[in-house]
């Protein structure tokens, strides 16, 4: 059975239910492929999170989060041997997957409830220094909600586990980021417009949300480490019970009578769960310690994380 979502619980938008406002909206949805519809939902929940960092006004949170679940709704008419491909796109078919911004502003356009989320499609993936798409445009005229957006949509896209490529970490997602608030290297270019982009010093993205997105982050990391802890000290409990099932199996195994042997049996029993056999108690415990450690050692990897992010400058 396919795991459902769950668009109006909070813990996907947080502080907000947004049920009332984005049923209709979120319905388009349902016509995206499985991986472009997880996205979505990944970017829009990111968003609201990063418009509460900021302390946006709730309604235009609520607007925005909107505005991200329909990002990529263009994509719905992206062929799938694009959308889908495993390798690399080549150059001829990037400039069709470019599209799916237009396609998805025109989608939006047509339809007056979803009209006034329709700069989200169109201007998530212009960059402040004018190079990014559809049109090029930079900074002021590109809205702030689709700047806010690109962010988002930019680390779930590096993060995530897709089809198509190897899951990136988040520090170096984040450092990644960072490279794209500043100024592309200029060396390249003629000296005139050398002057000009060290004067202006912008780069791709808006600095001030990549600096929210690091709250968000953290935010994450630590949720982890806390349901980690918790299933440590569950761990814990169990290692005790086979600890205690592994005792009564070798006093069963080296008992000397019968009577013994099924003594120390029932005292095995006695310690596994109703699914459990006895068949599974010389390897249960050696089990749960493995399991233990490699839990132990994915937290000091997730605190590692965390304080690596609370370095990070933007």
């Amino acid at each position: 059975m396919n795991e459902e979502f769950d668009f109006f619980s909070k813990t996907s938008l947080k502080s907000y239910n947004l049920q009332e406002k984005v049923r209709y909206q979120l319905s388009m949805l349902d016509s995206l492929d499985a991986f472009t519809r997880k996205h979505s939902e990944n970017v829009a929940s990111i968003t609201c999170r990063i418009c509460e960092y900021l302390k946006m006004d709730d309604n235009f949170t609520v607007y925005c989060t909107i505005c991200a679940y329909l990002h990529d709704i263009g994509k719905i008419f992206i062929p799938p041997s694009i959308l889908q491909k495993k390798s690399r796109l080549t150059d001829e078919e990037f400039e069709v997957m470019k599209t799916h911004t237009t396609i998805g502003y025109k989608m939006c356009m047509k339809d007056p409830q979803l009209r006034p989320y329709a700069a989200g499609t169109l201007y998530h993936h212009e960059a402040l220094n004018g190079s990014g798409y559809p049109n090029g445009v930079a900074e002021k005229d590109i809205p702030i909600e689709a700047q806010i957006i690109r962010v988002a949509d930019e680390f779930e896209a590096i993060t995530a586990k897709r089809q198509y490529k190897t899951h990136v970490g988040i520090v170096e997602t984040l450092n990644m980021l960072i490279d794209d608030t500043k100024p592309s290297s200029v060396k390249s270019l003629p000296d005139g417009l050398k002057i000009l982009a060290d004067e202006t010093r912008i780069g791709k993205i808006n600095r001030k949300f990549v600096k929210a997105l690091f709250k968000v982050a953290l935010d994450d990391i630590e949720y982890e480490i806390s349901a980690r802890t918790d299933y440590i000290e569950y761990l814990k409990s169990e290692i005790k019970r086979a600890k205690e099932a592994l005792n009564y199996y070798h006093k069963m195994e080296s008992a000397s009578s019968k009577r013994k042997k099924e003594y120390y049996k029932q005292g095995v029993l006695a310690c596994l769960r109703r699914n459990e056999t006895l068949e599974v108690v010389p390897d249960m415990y050696t089990q749960l310690i493995a399991s233990l450690n490699e839990r132990k050692a994915h937290i000091d990897k997730l605190y590692s994380e965390a304080r690596q992010i609370k370095k990070l400058v933007v």
